[in-house]
């Protein structure tokens, strides 16, 4: 069996979140990989939160012409190929989120030439994983936030996720101090668990949007609130900044999905940086390297769990390996997916039941991939 062609279609989709009476409209932004063998047989695969139309130009001019002929079910020395192709001295961003692309549909593809379902193929730890819902967004006011709380809680959700940190540091340029921001994220938070009792756990996600001095401060006023993990709270992921959080305060830390190779998740455990590492397949190099990061956190006894959204790709990673965790229920990203794919599982009670059928269980639709694909771009990179 051998690669005969590999496309990638960068779509960037209009989103209306519709929660409490609210009607707004956002769009999230990815790129859909497929790669067809001599034999028929189809994998798919997608990245997101980047800039979706340069991944799918080095997809189509480079990383793409070089899986030609090659063994699809050789996904470890493809990886390897596509590393030192797009990423030779150890750069990530875009050089990940075409590798993790790629490397995503060539295990799809493996699992259907092997008539398994993919988490079985990763391990088959669990058939079953958590999700926690990511659902309190900045463009919900105070008391909107506190209702959309105890909808989700009501809908069979125990694990919600909110923002904080308001993008501070990306925002500089506007006229909202940082302490004020802090400021509205205590309130916000404190209506949340009053909202939602003592029992439900709460964590908060900051997006690496706020510099040490803040995110201290901002976890010291959150800490009598119960949070479970305050994740990015740092611009960079700054892994000696990390350390030095964590040592601050009583809230778990979390990050990692946007980090592209494995390298810099060792350097979060050597140092001791987070509690929970967060890779995420459609970010960190696909299940190849994501695998390779689950070892070294096992090793470390550091939990991962799913950040960064797309929770029915994750979730064969975590229902695949012995140390797998939660996965990320993102309310936006749902929805935008629920446009693309056929066949997506439907959490109950907090839980997402892995598929039986081989690959991933999920397909893209082609005819509703090409209309969305003729919608005029607007950009609405990453989270809502």
């Amino acid at each position: 069996m051998k690669i005969v062609r590999v496309s990638a279609t960068p779509l960037n989709i209009p989103v209306t979140i519709d929660v409490l009476g609210l009607d707004r409209q956002t769009s999230l932004s990815l790129c859909l990989t497929e790669i067809e063998t001599d034999t028929g047989l189809l994998g798919h695969g997608m990245t997101a939160i980047t800039e979706e139309e340069i991944v799918a130009a080095a997809v189509r001019e480079v990383a793409g012409p070089a899986l030609i002929g090659e063994d699809p079910m050789a996904t470890e020395r493809l990886w390897e190929k596509l590393y030192w192709l797009l990423s030779p001295r150890g750069q990530t961003g875009y050089a990940s989120h075409a590798i993790a692309a790629l490397d995503i549909a060539l295990w799809d593809l493996k699992a259907r030439a092997l008539g398994q379902p993919l988490w079985r193929l990763l391990g088959g730890a669990r058939s079953r994983v958590p999700v926690y819902a990511t659902f309190g967004f900045g463009f919900f006011e105070r008391d909107e936030l506190a209702a959309a709380a105890k909808l989700w809680v009501s809908q069979g959700f125990q694990r919600l996720k909110m923002t904080v940190g308001g993008h501070a540091l990306a925002r500089r340029d506007e006229p909202r101090p940082i302490d004020q921001v802090i400021d509205e994220d205590v309130r916000r938070v404190a209506a949340v668990r009053e909202a939602v009792g003592p029992d439900v756990k709460l964590y908060v996600d900051a997006n690496c949007g706020l510099d040490l001095f803040h995110a201290t401060q901002l976890a010291r006023r959150i800490e009598p609130y119960g949070i479970s993990f305050f994740e990015e709270p740092l611009t960079q992921n700054d892994v000696r900044q990390m350390a030095d959080l964590r040592r601050r305060t009583t809230i778990p830390l979390a990050c990692g999905q946007n980090e592209g190779l494995a390298f810099r998740f060792r350097d979060l455990l050597v140092n001791q940086a987070a509690d929970v590492l967060q890779p995420n397949v459609t970010i960190s190099g696909g299940y190849s390297q994501c695998l390779k990061i689950a070892g070294m956190a096992q090793a470390f006894n550091v939990p991962i769990d799913n950040g960064g959204a797309w929770p029915f790709h994750n979730m064969h990673l975590h229902a695949g390996v012995a140390n797998g965790g939660m996965v990320e229920y993102h309310y936006v990203a749902v929805q935008m997916l629920k446009q693309i794919f056929d066949g997506l599982p439907v959490p109950d009670q907090g839980w997402l039941t892995l598929p039986e059928t081989p690959g991933l269980g999920f397909t893209p639709n082609a005819d509703r991939v090409r209309e969305l694909a003729k919608l005029p771009t607007s950009h609405g990179k990453g989270k809502a």
